[in-house]
């Protein structure tokens, strides 16, 4: 069988992926892949989803109605939330506690600025609205809704044309009564508006997190849903008769009705696809603990994956605006594969700020206008066009020759921008950009390093998205790395890893169980309901496989701040099971923090229930067959940020580079959707999995003497 085979099976599936600038499918059936990209069509995302996936059926020959899953995922809600684009929102909340999204955990993430300014709510003061109500920590009623408040509430929405409403009420993880009943007024005399209720959104513990999570789900929601139910039903009129399935920022999929519920899980889709597609090609090639670098259009996400398996979390922050930081960004609460992303894409715009200096991102150029060199209206000169003045693009090959790119355009906005404020070159002031952006990338992955108390110098840096691969090699040596992958399909990475994500859904929900007074009966009641929810949803588009349960439990030594994740046995608990739930924990304590507290009661804070279906198997490929050395088929001239000097690159078309090809940098290795830059000093192999591995070169010691030479015009015989 082949390695596409053991992916996919006998089934046709195809992934689609949007991003800010470009919507990527992808068709993987038996030794082929078929690729398709086209710009983002954001003010109908769904027009850009519909012209990809005709070209990639065509380039397949398969019609629409052979397809047996069809899996999506998008960026759409979390540029949203980057750029703050989303909809106009309130929020309805206990009186007294409307300014708990803007106290936070009072938390000031730069002790020494004294000027810090800490990351605005996604709800104004003057839309969060108080009401009267009290709900216990167990959900027991200590004082009524005043439905006199909500009345008057509701005018408040109508007369500020509120388009999303997030309920956020004391205590509704145990208790979502009131909360539903706010929302079930607001619904009726509001029809068209929008109602996230936190209760369900995010039913945890932590009113701080709980109430971020649902005015993010409100402030995304009328976009995200009006534009999934829309594609749907395009979809189903082009003759779609399967399952379409969206990926969740946690890794797995699933349905059109949840997604456009809690559009707030889709927050990471595409970046999760993207780490899932890592996961897969550090298995083809026989890697364990690896980075993945997904460079998009509008942002890059960095991901670290642990023997094969991306790194996951609860609590997620998007959109850090101060230096990586964590606590400068909105915090949410779901299954996430754990990632910080930043806004450094290759639509990101360039800048000075008020001293003077370059900067870059977050803001986007998109699609529309797109940068400069797009000649699609933008005037601001973006990261691609960065890279298109410095000879990294061809401007006649860029997206496959799909989009020929506009140097005179590139070089204008480059020169009103940057060079005139700066007065510099446009080589210099390129230069500059290509720098920042890849500095703000390595120290993202530095920081998140940090946080997770993982070394990334003995990691394997994969590479992919349309721009990564032009930046892959130096941000390896920014963070002291070794190594770096660009996989094949590399330019529609996240798509190609929706074709890999198992169908599944987590059901997460907090339920408060001292070990002490250990209660079976409720944790089975409450576990049992979650895995009703789940199964619902992964059931009808699970394709006849069978499903599998993963339980568990987020634990604590009483008085602790934080919990960590034990897993939890799939039969029906009783109280024995107390004391194997402590051993487990305590277990998995030691492992963390090198000793055990002594004499301290544990309790559980938080249950989870992943209903799966199986895995898609991975195959790895064999060893590297004899090497040689390729001849380039051309040569141009391209402007190296260090050491500021015009070099000669040996371009490479790599669909041409069979497996034990080597190449000696300065190189370029151009393809269909990206190029990846190899510059003086590093070397690349091409793998069994047609992966471009490079590496510094090990036995070469480059002349000083060579360096900043005047660059030839060459051309290969």
């Amino acid at each position: 069988m082949t390695l596409q085979n053991s992916i996919t099976g006998n089934s046709i599936k195809l992934g689609i992926d949007i991003g800010g600038t470009f919507t990527d499918a992808a068709i993987e059936l038996a030794d082929q892949r078929f690729t398709a990209k086209t710009l983002t069509t954001h003010t109908n995302p769904d027009d850009g989803v519909l012209a990809a996936m005709d070209l990639v059926l065509v380039q397949a020959g398969v019609e629409i109605s052979d397809l047996d899953l069809v899996v999506h995922g998008t960026t759409l809600a979390t540029n949203a939330l980057i750029e703050r684009k989303g909809a106009k929102t309130a929020m309805l909340t206990t009186a007294g506690f409307r300014d708990v999204v803007e106290i936070g955990q009072e938390y000031r993430f730069d002790l020494f600025d004294l000027f810090l300014e800490l990351p605005a709510p996604l709800v104004p003061r003057d839309l969060r609205i108080p009401i009267r109500e009290r709900l216990g920590a167990g959900g027991r009623l200590l004082m009524p809704l005043d439905e006199e408040d909500v009345v008057k509430a509701i005018d408040r929405l109508r007369q500020a044309d509120v388009e999303s409403v997030a309920v956020c009420l004391m205590h509704s993880y145990a208790n979502v009564a009131h909360e539903v009943r706010v929302a079930k007024m607001i619904r009726a005399a509001l029809p068209d508006i929008s109602v996230s209720i936190s209760g369900e959104v995010a039913p945890e513990m932590r009113e701080f997190e709980r109430f971020c999570t649902a005015c993010a789900n409100a402030y995304v929601q009328p976009k995200m849903a009006a534009y999934l139910l829309r594609l749907d039903e395009r979809l189903k009129g082009k003759g779609l008769n399967c399952p379409l399935l969206m990926m969740l920022s946690g890794g797995g999929l699933t349905d059109i009705a949840t997604a456009a519920a809690f559009p707030i899980r889709l927050v990471e889709s595409g970046p999760a696809g993207g780490a899932l597609f890592s996961a897969s090609i550090a298995a083809e090639n026989g890697l364990l603990d690896v980075v993945s670098f997904d460079m998009g259009g509008t942002t890059a996400k960095l991901c670290l994956i642990d023997n094969g398996k991306p790194q996951t979390s609860r609590t997620f922050e998007v959109a850090r605006v101060y230096k990586h930081k964590k606590g400068s960004g909105t915090p949410v609460r779901i299954p996430v594969i754990d990632m910080v992303e930043i806004g450094s894409g290759g639509g990101s715009l360039a800048k000075l700020d008020s001293l003077g200096r370059v900067t870059v991102g977050p803001e986007s150029a998109g699609s529309e206008p797109g940068p400069a060199a797009f000649g699609r209206g933008g005037d601001q000169p973006a990261v691609t066009d960065a890279n298109l003045l410095l000879g990294k693009i061809n401007p006649a090959g860029f997206a496959g020759g799909k989009f020929p790119l506009d140097l005179h355009a590139s070089e204008t906005a480059m020169t009103e921008h940057i060079c005139k404020k700066l007065a510099a070159p446009t080589p210099e002031a390129s230069a500059a950009v290509v720098e920042i952006v890849e500095e703000n990338m390595a120290a993202a992955a530095r920081v998140h390093a940090a946080e997770s108390g993982k070394e990334i110098r003995n990691r394997v840096l994969i590479g992919f998205g349309g721009g990564a691969p032009l930046h892959v090699a130096n941000v390896m040596a920014k963070l002291g790395m070794k190594q770096f992958l660009v996989p094949t399909g590399a330019g529609v990475g996240s798509a190609v890893g929706f074709l890999r994500a198992p169908v599944s859904y987590e059901v997460v929900r907090s339920l408060h169980q001292p070990l002490a007074s250990f209660d079976a009966d409720i944790v089975n009641t409450s576990l049992e309901e979650m895995k009703d929810t789940a199964t619902r949803i992964v059931e009808p588009a699970a394709l006849d496989q069978p499903l599998t349960e993963v339980r568990s439990a987020s634990m604590r030594y009483v008085g602790q701040g934080h919990e960590i994740t034990v897993p939890v046995p799939c039969h029906r608990l009783s109280q024995q099971d107390n004391a194997s739930l402590r051993e487990a924990f305590e277990t998995k304590y030691r492992e963390i923090y090198h000793r055990n507290v002594p004499g301290a009661e544990v309790e559980v804070i938080t249950w989870s229930v992943l209903v799966t279906a199986p895995v898609p198997d991975v195959g790895v490929f064999e060893a590297l067959p004899d090497s040689y050395n390729p001849e380039p088929n051309s040569f141009r001239t391209v402007f190296e940020t260090r050491p500021l000097a015009k070099v000669d690159y040996a371009v490479f078309w790599r669909p041409d580079l069979e497996p034990g090809a080597q190449i000696v940098g300065p190189a370029a290795i151009e393809e269909e959707e990206t190029t990846t830059i190899l510059p003086r000093g590093m070397q690349a192999t091409i793998l069994g999995s047609g992966a471009i591995l490079g590496c510094l070169v090990s036995d070469q010691k480059l002349s000083e003497d060579s360096l900043g030479e005047p660059a030839q015009e060459k051309t290969n015989a």
